[in-house]
């Protein structure tokens, strides 16, 4: 019998629409195998580690909330645990609840971004948030709603929506009046309502049959649904703090891709709201349990297609947790704690929207930054995106190249990558051959 000729086919994506950077993705499959998967992040790398070195303590918040416009909350928060672990301080009380605060704005705002108009077209059957407006413009509106209103409290408590600027060790530069705080009472109230619709409206989206074993990886904390402060907890049993964190988790170079993999003892772990509802699904409040009861919602869930139901009970959660907050805050003394500057390591994690975020810094007498290392949660989990896509792969083999590529994007929207973060997305390149 003759030998067959292997034969290859490509398909090209200049940019995959919802989600934010860019980059490629190929795959190369032998009959009717998959042989490889490889995430290829091209942006250069944007060396932020590199030039926090030599700054002041000081700087730090402002300068790494560059990293992202999405979640710069994030990166502070991470950067200030951090540092204030190397001066020896403990923030508490108001102080403490203002940071969740700020911190829940953020995750409503990223939430209602990707729920609404990020990845709910691709469950309508729309290839945009826009074209999905003509149809169902009360949904969309919603949803603008829903993330103006995590907006407005980035905006009291930060300074401004994007890049807060009143973010420091210790504190803040200001913190509000009670008065100001109850200002945005009315239109929270109307926005946990909206995510309890949120929550039901996604249940009834049709999900792919796709249930995988992952290793779970979120914070855990003894007394409340983990934001800014826990352990780094696994659902294949790990327990460590996050000075112990680089010794389990590992960063390595991919030939193919400018952003860094870490992986968990050399395997693929997730990150993000998915992981971070089953880890910690006993510390929901008693409605956002309820609603996740009456629409059937079992947990753990183990398809990466309901993240978009995690991603909706957090909204929910952040909501609740934010008019908890407010009805409890009287204005502090002080903005911020004082500080006693001194050398030393500091390492902390906190819950990214998208998921753990690990930060650790080396700081001289003067306060100088003499080391930096930042893991983003994009980077955390290149490595279980890839994973996903080689084990749905085989259901796409008898789809054209356009069907392939936008299931495939799919899978990819399901992270809400921060290609940004990790250092973007995404040219796809399939490649086929055929078995001699």
């Amino acid at each position: 019998m003759p030998e067959e000729t292997a034969q290859t086919r490509t398909i090209a994506v200049d940019m995959v629409a919802r989600v934010e950077g860019e980059g490629a993705l190929r795959v190369t499959v032998k009959g009717e195998t998959v042989q490889e998967v490889e995430l290829r992040i091209f942006e250069p790398p944007r060396f932020f580690e590199a030039f926090l070195r030599g700054r002041h303590y000081e700087e730090v918040p402002d300068i790494v909330a560059r990293i992202c416009g999405i979640c710069p909350v994030a990166y502070q928060m991470s950067a200030v645990h951090a540092l204030e672990q190397i001066f020896g301080l403990r923030v508490e009380g108001a102080i403490r609840d203002l940071r969740r605060l700020l911190y829940c704005g953020e995750w409503i705002e990223s939430h209602a971004l990707h729920v609404y108009m990020l990845q709910a077209p691709d469950f309508l059957g729309y290839d945009s948030a826009i074209s999905m407006a003509k149809d169902h413009a009360a949904v969309v509106t919603r949803g603008l709603r829903l993330k103006k209103a995590g907006n407005a409290i980035m905006t009291l408590l930060g300074g401004r929506s994007v890049h807060p600027v009143s973010v420091k060790v210790g504190g803040f530069s200001r913190v509000p009046l009670r008065g100001e705080l109850e200002g945005l009472k009315e239109e929270l109230l109307w926005a946990r309502d909206a995510a309890v619709e949120t929550v039901r409206w996604v249940a009834d989206f049709e999900y792919p049959d796709f249930a995988l074993n992952y290793n779970y990886v979120a914070l855990r904390h003894p007394d409340e649904y983990p934001v800014n402060e826990g352990w780094v907890a696994a659902s294949s049993g790990l327990q460590i703090s996050a000075s112990e964190f680089e010794r389990h988790f590992i960063e390595h170079q991919v030939a193919y891709s400018n952003a860094l993999h870490c992986t968990l003892q050399g395997s693929p772990y997730l990150v993000g709201p998915l992981a971070r509802l089953n880890v910690n699904q006993e510390d929901l409040t008693p409605l956002a349990k309820q609603v996740l009861t009456d629409r059937r919602i079992e947990l753990p869930l183990r398809n990466p297609f309901h993240g978009i139901i995690a991603r909706s009970v957090e909204i929910l959660y952040a909501l609740e947790e934010s008019l908890r907050l407010m009805e409890r805050y009287e204005a502090p003394p002080l903005s911020a704690v004082p500080i006693t500057v001194r050398s030393g390591t500091g390492m902390a994690c906190t819950e990214a929207p998208r998921g753990i975020l690990y930060h650790r810094y080396v700081v001289d007498g003067d306060g100088v930054i003499r080391e930096a290392k930042i893991i983003p949660p994009t980077s955390q989990n290149q490595s279980r995106i890839e994973q996903d896509l080689r084990l749905f792969m085989p259901r796409l083999l008898r789809l054209s190249d356009k069907e392939a590529a936008l299931a495939c994007e799919r899978v990819i929207r399901c992270y809400d990558p921060c290609i940004s973060c990790a250092t973007h997305f995404l040219n796809l390149e399939i490649r086929r051959e055929s078995i001699a």
